[in-house]
Parts: C-alpha cells; sequence; structure tokens
C-alpha cells in the first residue's frame, strides 16, 4: 500500500512515521504528478493558510480535487479538515470544497488554549482515544452523508467521515496510538476491494 503525505508545511514527517510504523510505503507529496500512483492521501495539520498558499503555487488544489473524483481515500488532520470542508466560517481563502461540512477554524482559542481529551470513538475501538488538541478546528455543521465519528463531552464535532473522506480536528500524529492511521489503512483497503470487484474480466460472463 502507498500512502501520499502531503509534505508542504505542518505535521507530515509525523504522519509519515506513523504510517512506517503500520508497513505502510508513505512517500511525501509536494508535485502533483506524485498523486498518481498512490493509494490514498494524508493532509497533516499546520497552518491551513500558508499550506493552501503553496498548493496553489505549486498547482496541487485542482489535482487533489481530480483525485477525490476518482475515489481516491483522504484524510485531513487538523488544518487537513479545513481544507477538505466546503465551508469555513470566516475564511476568505477558496478551500479543496470537497467535504459536505461547516468548519469554523481555532475554534478553542490560540496555541495557548491547546488542551488533550480521552474520546469516545466507537469505531476504532472500545477503549478512549488520547487526542492532542492544537489551535483546533471544529465541525460546525454537517448535511446528509456526512457521518459523526466522535464528539467531545459537550456535544462538539471533533471527527467526521463522508464516503472516502475522513476527518479530524485533532492530531492522531502526536501519539503512540496507531487507531485512526490503521482505520484510514481500513478506508483504502475497502476501496480497493470494491474497485477489484467491479472488475469484469474479458469472457468471465461466459465461463462456469
Amino acid at each position: 500500500m502507498r500512502v501520499g503525505v502531503l509534505a508542504l508545511q505542518g505535521t507530515f514527517r509525523e504522519h509519515i512515521n506513523s504510517l512506517r510504523q503500520l508497513g505502510v510505503e508513505a512517500p511525501p507529496i509536494r508535485l502533483p504528478h506524485e498523486l498518481n500512483t498512490l493509494d490514498g492521501l494524508v493532509i497533516p495539520g499546520g497552518e491551513s493558510t500558508t499550506m493552501l498558499r503553496l498548493m496553489e503555487n505549486f498547482d496541487l488544489i485542482q489535482s487533489i480535487r481530480e483525485i477525490a473524483r476518482n475515489d481516491l481515500p483522504i484524510w485531513g488532520t487538523c488544518a487537513g479538515m479545513i481544507l477538505l470542508a466546503k465551508d469555513v466560517s470566516n475564511y476568505e481563502m477558496e478551500t479543496l470544497g470537497l467535504m459536505d461540512a461547516k468548519v469554523r477554524r481555532n475554534a478553542f482559542g490560540s496555541q495557548v488554549d491547546s488542551f488533550e481529551a480521552d474520546l469516545q470513538v466507537p469505531l476504532v475501538g472500545e477503549e478512549p482515544f488520547h487526542a492532542v488538541f492544537i489551535r483546533a478546528p471544529i465541525v460546525a455543521e454537517t448535511k446528509p452523508g456526512v457521518e459523526i465519528l466522535s464528539r467531545l463531552p459537550d456535544g462538539t464535532i471533533v471527527a467526521v467521515r463522508q464516503g472516502r473522506l475522513l476527518a479530524c480536528a485533532f492530531h492522531p500524529e502526536f501519539t503512540d496510538d496507531l487507531r485512526f492511521h490503521s482505520y484510514f489503512m481500513n478506508m483504502i483497503r475497502q476501496e480497493r476491494s470494491h474497485r477489484l470487484k467491479g472488475q469484469i474480466l474479458p469472457g468471465s460472463q461466459l465461463r462456469s
């Protein structure tokens, strides 16, 4: 399996290390042609405005939209969640616009307001997931088709999935818990399996 990590700015090294611990080939992605051989893409945490400007400079925005249209699984963490969302409050830059969710940037305040919390995430297991929030966004609204994976105790939405898109407001790459990375790998395996099932070998209808 080959899962690229957008490596323009932010926590891409941490994601690459986590993926490699799972035995996954995890190349850093900086140019459009590097997207062509991937089974999945991770958009890491970082500074969303800086990342978007660099993506524009390297002609990556349309290329990532194209691979999303071709059903490549994409996972965004923290700033990556902002980049995936179709609607970001108080934000003038154009995002990738892939996920039917409204996201609010820096929802908890500045860097000094960073915190950690134990989350219930049934899809990754019964044991709570220890999440690190750094200048984190939140999901303010979702449209039909977006599955809520986890909330803070006050009900704030911090992890969602829409088909082959996954987004979380926190930084799984800053912990030793690889369950979210494993969950994304399972999403990729499911997509590959669906593609294989959809392929019909020439003459296969005639075989008994």
